[in-house]
């Protein structure tokens, strides 16, 4: 198996693969998908934090052989869908963070909007997706006490994963501003906005009505 991967067989028709960071995750990810065509068919692939579940695995032995002659970048490529979120930073954690980071609310906001974040996982919440590429120097962590209700559309920080709520719910995560964004439409196919392996930029803008673009194959 590829270096940082490991293999074990779930259930009667089910691969577990574990990884040693998510980078190599969202690496992995990418990487099922765009080889897909190569491999027996597989009914749903699911990332999380540390692991790849790749369940309803037609041929399992034909899969970890595959597998086994894998090399797997650490980094995924840039091909895919590029999703805008345009973001009103104006979120009550705001001055915390900034804070926290030792700056000022305006180079906060800078901070955030500058990397391009890549979609690892979604949980929590129909159409929550947990975005990486934040500097691991910016991870923050969990407010102490949870909000009772945060409002949908809110951008959000904790630990070194930034979201966006899909809509309202109880959250401890560290606000920083709002989108008008759908981010779950059951009209929409697919429902999800952000779905894992999709690459993500925030953009700073005056109004949160301001809409959103996708845009296809990397292109601004």
């Amino acid at each position: 198996m590829a270096e940082g991967l490991a293999v074990r067989q779930v259930g009667e028709d089910a691969v577990l693969v574990e990884t040693d960071r998510i980078e190599r995750v969202t690496a992995l990810y990418v990487e099922l998908l765009a080889r897909r065509h190569e491999l027996p068919e597989i009914a749903e692939i699911v990332p999380a934090a540390r692991t790849v579940l790749l369940d309803g695995v037609a041929d399992r032995p034909l899969l970890l052989r595959k597998l086994s002659e894998w090399t797997v970048p650490l980094q995924p490529s840039a091909e895919g869908p590029l999703v805008e979120v345009p973001t009103v930073y104006d979120g009550a954690d705001l001055a915390e963070v900034a804070e926290l980071w030792g700056v000022s609310p305006e180079a906060a906001v800078r901070i955030h909007s500058e990397p391009e974040y890549r979609v690892a996982f979604c949980g929590f919440a129909p159409g929550f997706g947990y975005l990486t590429g934040l500097p691991e120097r910016c991870e923050v962590p969990r407010r102490e006490t949870p909000r009772s209700s945060v409002p949908a559309g809110s951008v959000a920080l904790a630990g070194s994963f930034t979201g966006v709520y899909p809509r309202s719910s109880p959250g401890g995560w560290q606000l920083l501003g709002r989108t008008a964004l759908a981010l779950w439409d059951v009209r929409r196919d697919p429902p999800a906005l952000l779905a894992p392996g999709v690459r993500v930029r925030f953009v700073p803008v005056g109004d949160a009505r301001d809409s959103g673009r996708i845009l296809p194959g990397g292109g601004r």
